[in-house]
């Protein structure tokens, strides 16, 4: 039995509260005893079959950073998924002030292959990403979207959530305060829902 808690956090990379959800997670990682593992979810799936579509996605181009993720998971795992998500919001023309780096420009910088970025217009990944937003999904039900958190502790126990939404990226201690009262809360028997003020912009790299 491992001593620390494993963090499977399912993910739709073109979210930008889930980047910094997923920021915060590795804060979190750096106070507490917690190892990030990275699974896909896709607002394309979640939303297909709804009479709108509340991303307004109707070119369907959500499903190409998902693909290209998905690509990248299968062929060169764990380890090059988070990478390839840092540079895909870290890497662009603006330098991180764009909301979604260039996709052969994030390949390249954290040393994929660029021709990964061709999955983005196949359907040769689809299935993975159906499976993989499947399981998030399951976990916790369709009332909800990006990202959906599951924290398995030492003891086996698991806890599964959707969020936290926040709008910058808690550093440190107060990530990993945050960690302790979302385990907390979430955790409660019979426990739904909790919600803050109304959204704030996001600040991406602060």
């Amino acid at each position: 039995m491992t001593d620390r808690t494993t963090a499977e956090i399912w993910f739709d990379p073109a979210c930008p509260y889930t980047w910094i959800t997923s920021r915060w997670l590795l804060e979190v990682a750096r106070v507490r005893p917690v190892d990030v593992r990275w699974r896909l979810m896709s607002l394309s799936v979640l939303n297909e079959g709804r009479e709108e579509d509340p991303e307004g996605d109707t070119e369907g181009y959500l499903w190409v950073p998902v693909r290209v993720c998905a690509a990248v998971l299968q062929r060169h795992g764990q380890k090059a998924l988070g990478r390839f998500y840092t540079a895909l919001w870290t890497t662009g023309s603006n330098e991180g002030q764009d909301w979604l780096g260039d996709l052969r420009a994030a390949l390249r910088a954290c040393g994929l292959p660029e021709d990964l970025a061709e999955a983005g217009t196949s359907t040769e990944y689809d299935a993975v990403v159906r499976a993989s937003h499947a399981e998030g999904i399951g976990l916790i039900g369709e009332h909800v979207g990006t990202p959906v958190v599951a924290a398995t502790a030492p003891d086996g126990g698991r806890t599964v959530f959707f969020g936290p939404v926040v709008s910058r990226i808690p550093r440190g201690e107060q990530a990993g305060r945050l960690w302790d009262g979302t385990l907390l809360v979430a955790g409660t028997p019979g426990f739904h829902e909790l919600k803050g003020p109304p959204h704030q912009e996001p600040r991406l790299f602060d």
